[in-house]
């Protein structure tokens, strides 16, 4: 009988083992079954530019992410930095969230210049979903700090949901001495970090790809994480390493007209464009450029920002390799707005002509907080910043590259960065996710929005989107997932809407609906044969017209476009 017992007390025992096992493994299995996620953001580049979108830009490591992945060959921004950055995080359309324009309250709910409380971000939706969650980079989403004045940092990625943060709160800095550089909650200086002293002179583009390296290799491997990592990369002023410039001798030595017939001939050749696409005209005629030397150094400056990127995002794909990651970590990389017109003498300071002639200022100490982030007048150690006379590139220089070669980025279309024709809104759009992505170096032409990230996110974590956070109402998600995309299947879309700064548009099907400013007139193209918007249809369809600009009316509304700020009316 004892036996009996002790036989019985036994197979008791290993039931509950097997049983405690079982349960150990369940959890390993659910763990597993939630991809890491990575959502990486350039900064004003065209649509064009990267290596498998087109460009000659040495972009080796986004060309394999593509290759392995997918690509989309109709996904759009919001035409700008800030409302783009919104859009992605929360998704829902820019003037939702408060941030319709830039960062300074406008006196209407779709243009306060901050995120409001009836949005929730990526970071926010996926924590309680069991996700440590990393922002680095740019931020940009709430007002600048100003210099001896309190700032609040009720919006800032910390308060927003993110675990770490390691950036800047604000946009367009110098590379080699950022401006609102911030660690956590604090904001520091790049010699006062405790945690980031690199080995050779620092670099903002590689100071994002490195603590990205370092988030993922202290990350704990029992939880999944989710990492936004917004590249100031290729945004003005024009700063890039000489070894990186380099490699672009001779590259733009024939000008612009060149490189867009070289780039539109391979985006035909890699069917990110019809066979029959025609090519926008090319702006800047290059015959008469008087100082080509300096245009050229330009472009390889620009290039060179790229390049430096895509050599991070190849650090952050091996750390996710080295911790055996990757397979199960969705990557997504994509564009805030297309490349920028800006010409940098509207920032002009005064400094001009050889630096031996200008005369040498205080400098400024290494643990003094940075505020300038549009046209420093000076370096740290004293230097005056040059906007003209010479080469761009280094610390104490500060240029943009043009509208010559922000056309060139933007091949085949049209506009640029500000404006919602093509030019300003089409980005490419590369997910990458070895186990849940089957496809390989397949194109979607399905059109897509950033708002889709979000929703996209939800649905390969697993998370909840709240209907209310904090004692606030939470405005449903205007996106959809695109994994029915990928694996082949249709998704219905009855529009997707833009505006900003008066500039405003409507996509419904492949016909889009766009006009100049507040009070341009609307403008009407068929995509599916004229994505460069060079045929308006507008008087040859007026029905077509009056329900597309009928719903955008309605949506607008329905979305904080309108009303408008009282000087747009």
């Amino acid at each position: 009988m004892n036996k009996m017992k002790l036989y019985l007390l036994l197979f008791i025992c290993g039931l509950e083992i097997i049983s405690c096992k079982s349960i150990e493994k369940k959890s390993d299995e659910t763990r597993s079954d939630k991809p890491n996620i990575i959502v990486i953001l350039s900064d004003d580049m065209g649509y064009s530019d990267i290596g498998c979108y087109g460009g000659e830009i040495q972009t080796p490591n986004l060309d394999k992410l593509a290759s392995n992945g997918v690509r989309f060959t109709q996904f759009y921004n919001s035409a700008r930095c800030c409302p783009t950055r919104a859009s992605l995080l929360t998704g829902l359309y820019p003037h939702q969230t408060g941030v319709g324009k830039m960062l300074n309250d406008q006196g209407e709910d779709g243009y306060r210049g901050d995120l409001n409380n009836n949005c929730v971000t990526m970071a926010q939706v996926l924590k309680p979903a069991g996700y440590a969650t990393y922002c680095i980079g740019k931020w940009h989403v709430t007002p600048h700090p100003k210099i001896n004045e309190e700032y609040s940092t009720h919006n800032w990625p910390l308060q927003r949901g993110f675990d770490n943060f390691y950036g800047i709160i604000t946009g367009a800095v110098s590379f080699w001495d950022p401006a609102t550089l911030t660690r956590q909650n604090k904001m520091i200086t790049i010699k006062n970090d405790p945690e980031y002293q690199p080995n050779e002179p620092y670099h903002f583009t590689d100071a994002i790809s490195d603590n990205t390296v370092k988030y993922i290799e202290e990350a704990d491997d029992s939880k999944p994480f989710f990492m936004y990592v917004a590249y100031t990369a290729a945004h003005w002023p024009m700063h890039a390493r000489q070894r990186d410039i380099k490699k672009y001798d001779g590259v733009y030595d024939k000008g612009y007209d060149a490189i867009r017939q070289a780039r539109y001939k391979k985006m035909q050749e890699l069917g990110l464009i019809n066979a029959n696409a025609k090519l926008s005209p090319t702006v800047g005629n290059w015959d008469k450029v008087k100082d080509k030397e300096f245009e050229v150094e330009l472009m390889k400056t620009y290039a060179a920002m790229v390049d430096q990127m895509d050599q991070g995002i190849g650090r952050i794909v091996k750390a996710l390799k080295d911790k055996g990651q990757l397979d199960n970590t969705l990557i997504v990389f994509m564009q805030d707005n297309g490349g920028c017109a800006e010409a940098i003498p509207w920032l002009d300071n005064g400094c001009h002509g050889p630096r031996s002639k200008l005369a040498k200022v205080k400098p400024i100490h290494d643990d003094s907080m940075h505020y300038e982030f549009l046209a420093p007048a000076q370096t740290r150690d004293g230097r005056q910043v040059m906007f003209s006379g010479t080469m761009p590139g280094p610390d104490d220089t500060y240029f943009s590259y043009g509208k010559g070669w922000a056309n060139v980025s933007n091949t085949p279309f049209r506009e640029y960065k500000h404006w919602v024709h093509e030019g300003g809104i089409s980005t490419p759009l590369i997910m990458h996710w070895p186990k849940g992505i089957k496809g390989k170096n397949e194109l979607k032409k399905a059109p897509g929005h950033i708002v889709d990230i979000m929703a996209t996110c939800v649905d390969v974590s697993g998370a909840k989107y709240p209907e209310n956070y904090k004692n606030s109402s939470i405005k449903p998600m205007e996106g959809k997932s695109l994994m029915p995309i990928i694996k082949g299947d249709s998704m219905e879309r009855e529009y997707i809407i833009w505006e900003h700064g008066g500039n405003r548009a409507l996509r419904m099907g492949n016909w889009k609906i766009v006009a100049k400013g507040g009070k341009g007139k609307w403008e009407l193209y068929n995509l599916e044969v004229d994505r460069s918007e060079l045929n308006n249809l507008a008087d040859v369809f007026p029905d077509r017209l009056k329900r597309m600009t009928d719903k955008f009316e309605v949506e607008a509304y329905r979305t904080n476009i309108f009303p408008w700020p009282s000087k747009k009316k």
